[in-house]
């Protein structure tokens, strides 16, 4: 398998998004930019053993550099969780101590983790003995009532001194109690100086921002900075070229900026072969409603996708005709 400098590719990665950045979601995203580092969803380390393995952690070679990152706070089940991911070809074990809704907290992982810096060292320390890829860690600057300042230096210590050498900050605190999880993406205040400043303290990690990010001129603000990469949640989802179109270009020195009708091209073989394997047309079309965002002719493209995907024995002809349909705005 080879082997990527994720240190150079982490410049720029999508971030990891329950329902969204599936296998589809990422192949779509790897059309746009070959460099950018891509995340699964959340998989928890009980499922990863205990579930379809295939279902839950299969990919296509194409997706590479690709993480897989675990929810979990047993430290054998996330070693054994690692390994199996490890066996499937990721090229990045991430572990999540930022995600903040009830489902992770009852299960006493995600955001809660920030709570408890020593349990985070110690799964690290074990994924990290169990399998040879490397292990990253993505938290908040703290939760609830804490004060990031104190705890979020505390914090990567512990999984620094287990052996993690990267992470990505989330520059909001999460409230485990009284905030969904969409309001914990938008309500707390992002604080970039404090992750900045972490990137000071520690010179030794590297450091990736996340949170409230819209655009690739925003990203490489951030890197202007000093800090060693950007994370891009929603905005890479809603608005894919915006962010990732220019990015091998700008961020890496490689190729041009894409062209979105090139890329809708590519997905069609894709498409096809997955409709040929009894998939649903909709599975891959919902990630791709944003291709075409701000240009003349978007809103018919996602009307007749979104319109039309669902419906049973929709094939690649809607698809070829929505982008028809928008090349006739377009010229």
């Amino acid at each position: 398998m080879k082997k990527y400098d994720l240190s150079k590719v982490s410049r720029l990665s999508v971030a990891p998004m329950m329902d969204w950045t599936d296998r589809h979601c990422r192949y779509f995203h790897r059309q746009i930019s070959s460099q950018v580092l891509l995340y699964t969803e959340m998989v928890t380390a009980p499922a990863v053993i205990h579930g379809d393995r295939a279902r839950l952690l299969g990919f296509d070679d194409a997706e590479h550099p690709v993480a897989l990152q675990l929810g979990g706070s047993d430290p054998r089940e996330l070693a054994e969780a690692a390994t199996i991911g490890a066996d499937f070809g990721y090229d990045e074990i991430n572990l999540n101590c930022g995600c903040p809704s009830d489902r992770v907290q009852s299960g006493a992982f995600g955001a809660v983790l920030m709570k408890t810096p020593d349990l985070v060292g110690e799964c690290c320390a074990a994924m990290i003995a169990a399998q040879p890829v490397e292990v990253t860690v993505k938290c908040r600057i703290g939760v609830d009532d804490q004060e990031p300042q104190e705890v979020l230096p505390a914090f990567l210590e512990k999984i620094a001194a287990a052996g993690v050498t990267r992470v990505t900050i989330h520059a909001r605190k999460a409230w485990l109690q009284g905030l969904s999880p969409k309001d914990n993406r938008e309500i707390p205040p992002l604080d970039y100086p404090l992750v900045h400043a972490m990137k000071a303290a520690f010179p030794q990690l590297h450091i990736s921002i996340n949170g409230g990010i819209a655009d690739l001129a925003a990203a490489e603000a951030q890197l202007g900075q000093g800090i060693d990469g950007v994370m891009v949640g929603r905005a890479a989802y809603h608005q894919p070229m915006e962010v990732l179109g220019a990015a091998d270009a700008r961020l890496w020195r490689q190729g041009e900026a894409r062209d979105a009708f090139e890329v809708a091209e590519a997905m069609i073989p894709y498409i096809s072969d997955h409709l040929a394997k009894g998939g649903r047309l909709h599975q891959i079309t919902r990630h791709m409603l944003g291709l075409f965002h701000g240009k003349p002719g978007a809103r018919r493209f996602r009307q007749i996708l979104s319109e039309g995907a669902t419906r049973e024995g929709a094939g690649v002809e809607l698809f070829e005709s929505a982008l028809s349909a928008l090349r006739e705005r377009v010229n």
